[in-house]
């Protein structure tokens, strides 16, 4: 798919600082434990999904692929709520590209239909095929793509040339190895790809199925090494946590620049805004697998976490501790109260869209123009954000937080600047 190049712009916000009987420092420690707890979690399920994928490419099958789907869909649940640490933290920012990349142009990895088309001058490589294609020219060098490899993907393949779209590595290169393109447009489907693209022999379809299970095996195995590296600068003595634990009103700043970032610029604009405002589906942050919902409320659930300061893991454990919400409360009870039912109400509205996807009225029928109920849910969750946003930023206020700054979006912020 193609990228769209969308400015952002910020919402700025100046404050001084009162006294708490809730220590900032142990509310800042919950928000690093809770860190440290979901890219954990992202570990172990990636590393379930590279035991499904070894078994995909190991003894092919329809019940293989079916549950290196399966996987996928699970892998995805504790990564999205690791979300809200992106913004505020520029150690996740910098890092987030190797595994959350969107959109992508998918034929720079595997076969794609013909109505995809070829190179273009904002991409070359936009329909390299990389698998099909163990030599390739790249900046008027040849580049030898025998063998597939993590660091082949990391260092030579992923944003090669320097273009944002040529996604070679994370989440999403593994969605579509998986599902394959999703052709059905904004009728109900999602990608069809057959396990038989893994297959020895004359069984093999879509060619070079040797080849496509190299890759798969590499792209799976560099998520799971990318997750455990930040999973531990966020351990006791990372990086991460020693950045936010330095200086707990720093600490609190990155809190509320993320939870205000992801509601208001990213989710509620350029993931759900955005989308229905141009009614394309490639514009689905999920937009393989058609997991766009769940997408969008475990994104909006790990908003909801930092404030609560409460995760519940995978095994079913929670991680829980002194809260952005105990701060708040001291100073303001009303506030307080309403950070809760804002959050409420958005993920009562999220949870909506994500009911009504999982009974069949798919992310990507939501998107089509003319359709009120779906525009209706979606614009359900943008409102939800945006007004829960705005409630952040009176928290920014009541706990004199200073110099936040929220990503915004021309969707939201400058709507004409869309169809430029």
């Amino acid at each position: 798919m193609k990228r769209l190049s969308i400015a952002s712009t910020a919402l700025a916000l100046t404050l001084a600082s009162p006294a708490f009987a809730v220590e900032k420092g142990d509310v800042v420690q919950t928000y690093a434990n809770i860190a440290a707890a979901g890219y954990g979690d992202s570990v172990t399920t990636a590393q379930r999904l590279l035991q499904a994928v070894n078994t995909l490419i190991d003894t092919p099958s329809a019940g293989a692929l079916a549950n290196a789907r399966a996987a996928w869909l699970a892998a995805r649940v504790p990564y999205q709520q690791t979300e809200v640490f992106r913004f505020g933290n520029a150690i996740v920012d910098d890092w987030e590209g190797k595994v959350n990349a969107w959109p992508l142009d998918e034929g720079l990895i595997d076969y794609v239909d013909a109505t995809y088309g070829g190179p273009s001058d904002e991409n070359e490589l936009a329909a390299l095929n990389v698998i099909a294609n163990p030599t390739f020219t790249l900046s008027g060098t040849e580049v030898n793509a025998a063998e597939i490899t993590p660091q082949f993907l990391s260092e030579t393949l992923h944003e090669a040339d320097g273009v944002e779209a040529n996604v070679a590595t994370g989440y999403h290169a593994i969605e579509f190895l998986l599902w394959g393109q999703d052709l059905n447009g904004h009728n109900a489907g999602a990608g069809n790809r057959s396990w038989t693209d893994y297959a020895a022999g004359d069984a093999c379809t879509g060619g070079n199925c040797d080849r496509r299970g190299d890759y798969l095996k590499a792209v799976t195995e560099l998520l799971v090494s990318d997750l455990e590296w930040m999973a531990a600068q966020w351990a006791e003595g990372g990086d991460a946590r020693a950045a936010v634990s330095s200086d707990a009103d720093a600490g609190l700043s990155a809190m509320l620049t993320g939870m205000g970032s992801l509601s208001y610029g990213e989710q509620a604009g350029e993931r759900m805004r955005l989308g229905l405002m141009l009614n394309d589906p490639e514009e689905e942050h999920d937009c393989f697998s058609d997991n766009t919902h769940n997408s969008h409320y475990y994104d909006g659930l790990g908003v909801q976490n930092v404030y609560l300061g409460e995760y519940v893991r995978v095994d079913g454990s929670i991680v829980s501790g002194p809260s952005l919400s105990d701060l708040v409360a001291e100073t303001d009870p009303a506030l307080d109260g309403e950070m809760h039912s804002k959050l409420s109400s958005t993920m009562m509205a999220l949870g909506r869209i994500k009911t009504a996807a999982e009974a069949g009225f798919a992310y990507d029928q939501m998107l089509e123009r003319g359709n009120a109920a779906g525009e209706a849910l979606i614009m359900g969750g943008v409102d939800g954000l945006i007004d829960q946003t705005r409630s952040i930023e009176r928290v920014v206020s009541a706990l004199g937080v200073s110099q936040i700054e929220f990503e915004g979006s021309d969707s939201l912020d400058n709507p004409d600047a869309v169809f430029q």
